[in-house]
């Protein structure tokens, strides 16, 4: 099964490299079903994965000019706040027995999955929606910025990062073409600004919580990275609405196969 989660992980890396966001909704569950690493840990391994892989890209956005750092701060400066105040805070109040129906346990972990599963479900559905639309921005200078929908978008944003450990770019990326009035390309490479920064900071200022196998984590973080390459280097030949709508297919699939799973111990 780690042959599998490998490759997988090189499909993330794709994903993040071609349409900027996509790919990291999987990560915890590939973590989970064939790793075997423990949910609450594979949210903080996720939080690295999805940070490293996003720092790479936005580099490359970087040098291509592609990065509005205005709309960075306000949205990434917000999440950054969120996902602190969500990982210190929220995560280890959460209880290690929830509740029982009948002999169906709901801990810890399952309530995460539950989460992650209704989260996979709402992502697949904004890809395979938005691979049919194209969004447009108005130029900043017909209609100023609106930032105070950035920012409170920011700490929702940061607040679904902090507890799942998912990037956010299917919410990110709208929000900067819609209130920031960003370029699409533009609003992409902003998108794997901000993950990065509120991805690492969400780890690195909680990493001492658990006991956390480097080799393994940097292992599929260094394959995941390599799909960032891939998808860079294809985005000229693939198209990206294309290659959105059938993972967001793929997205939906995941997300039945987790929800099923913790529902009925399969």
């Amino acid at each position: 099964m780690e042959i599998v989660a490998y490759i997988i992980a090189v499909l993330i890396g794709v994903s993040l490299g071609l349409i900027g966001g996509g790919g990291s909704i999987i990560t915890v569950p590939v973590l989970v079903y064939l790793l075997k690493v423990q949910p609450e840990l594979a949210t903080a391994y996720s939080l690295f994965v999805v940070g490293s892989c996003s720092l790479v890209g936005s580099v490359r956005s970087y040098r291509k000019g592609l990065i509005d750092f205005p709309v960075v701060f306000v949205f990434g400066g917000a999440s950054m706040l969120s996902v602190f105040t969500t990982r210190h805070f929220l995560v280890p109040k959460i209880p290690a027995h929830l509740f029982s129906i009948g002999s169906w346990e709901v801990n810890k972990g399952t309530f995460l999955m539950l989460l992650f599963a209704c989260l996979m479900l709402a992502t697949s559905v904004s890809m395979i929606r938005s691979s049919r639309q194209k969004l447009t921005a108005v130029p900043p200078a017909d209609q100023p910025r609106n930032m105070g929908p950035l920012f409170f978008q920011g700490i929702a944003v940061g607040a679904i990062t902090g507890l799942l450990g998912a990037g956010g770019g299917f919410l990110i990326i709208p929000a900067l073409v819609l209130f920031g009035k960003l370029p699409m390309k533009t609003a992409v490479g902003s998108s794997l600004t901000i993950m990065a920064f509120s991805s690492l900071f969400g780890f690195f200022s909680t990493m001492n919580q658990y006991v956390i196998d480097w080799k393994q984590l940097l292992l599929f973080t260094a394959i995941a990275v390599s799909g960032i390459f891939a998808g860079t280097s294809l985005s000229d030949k693939i198209s990206g609405a294309s290659l959105k709508k059938g993972f967001g297919w793929f997205v939906l699939a995941m997300g039945l196969y987790v929800l099923s799973k913790e529902l009925l111990h399969w």
